[in-house]
């Protein structure tokens, strides 16, 4: 692989979450451009090993560990290991999070409390620990959003809501969004004629980690103009 194909050279990353589907594909892609990845996760284990191993064959020095992005403590600990083992940090992927379907009127508070803890004030706690690292190094933060914080679906209140907040979230700190693909029913609806894979994401991820840093603030809808 060319120097130019690798962008990523010798960039220290971190990916929450990184274990499975999206976050997974995430890693793979921001290490075959040449970074060291760290991910976290949570419960799973076997997963972690599996994409810590697959890190691995493409040449890049990875690691596991394990983080509960809900408990500030866990936070700490995780990004400290992570910059400890990286010695440093230019990148952190904001992608742990958790999804429910359920329709307003049934949503408990426990349920609609549990959303945020995850998929909002876990992105908070990483970003204020990874925050003075990143700014050592004038780094990157990629907040991975969703389309149901852009568009209410009406079965997702407590979702949609929570991804709303990580938007405004990533505004209020000046740095990037993400949007996750959309339902198997929307690909009739997108002018693309499909939906987005984790593929799509993980290309918008190295885009902003590798852009420009005059690119700040900014929600990318990765939705094949379903949006529109």
């Amino acid at each position: 692989m060319s120097l130019d194909a690798r962008p990523l050279s010798g960039r220290r990353v971190l990916v929450t979450g990184g274990a499975r589907r999206i976050g997974r594909a995430i890693a793979l892609q921001l290490a075959e451009a040449g970074a060291e990845v760290g991910i976290t996760f949570r419960g799973s284990d076997a997963d972690a090993q599996h994409t810590v191993d697959a890190l691995r064959k493409v040449g890049a020095r990875a690691f596991a560990v394990n983080c509960d992005v809900r408990d500030e403590a866990s936070v700490n600990e995780a990004v400290f290991s992570a910059v400890e083992q990286l010695g440093g940090l230019d990148v952190l992927v904001n992608n742990a999070g958790t999804f429910e379907t359920a329709v307003l009127q049934e949503i408990s508070v426990a349920q609609w409390d549990a959303m945020f803890e995850t998929n909002t004030r876990g992105p908070f706690l990483v970003a204020k620990a990874a925050y003075p690292h990143l700014k050592a190094s004038r780094g990157r933060i990629v907040n991975i959003g969703s389309l149901g914080g852009i568009h209410p679906w009406a079965t997702h209140g407590h979702y949609c809501t929570s991804k709303a907040a990580l938007h405004m979230l990533s505004q209020t700190m000046v740095v990037m969004g993400e949007v996750d693909p959309a339902y198997e029913h929307f690909a009739a609806k997108t002018p693309m004629g499909r939906n987005g894979t984790p593929a799509d994401v993980a290309a918008a991820v190295l885009f902003f980690a590798a852009g420009p840093h005059f690119i700040t603030g900014q929600l990318l809808a990765v939705d094949g103009g379903l949006g529109l």
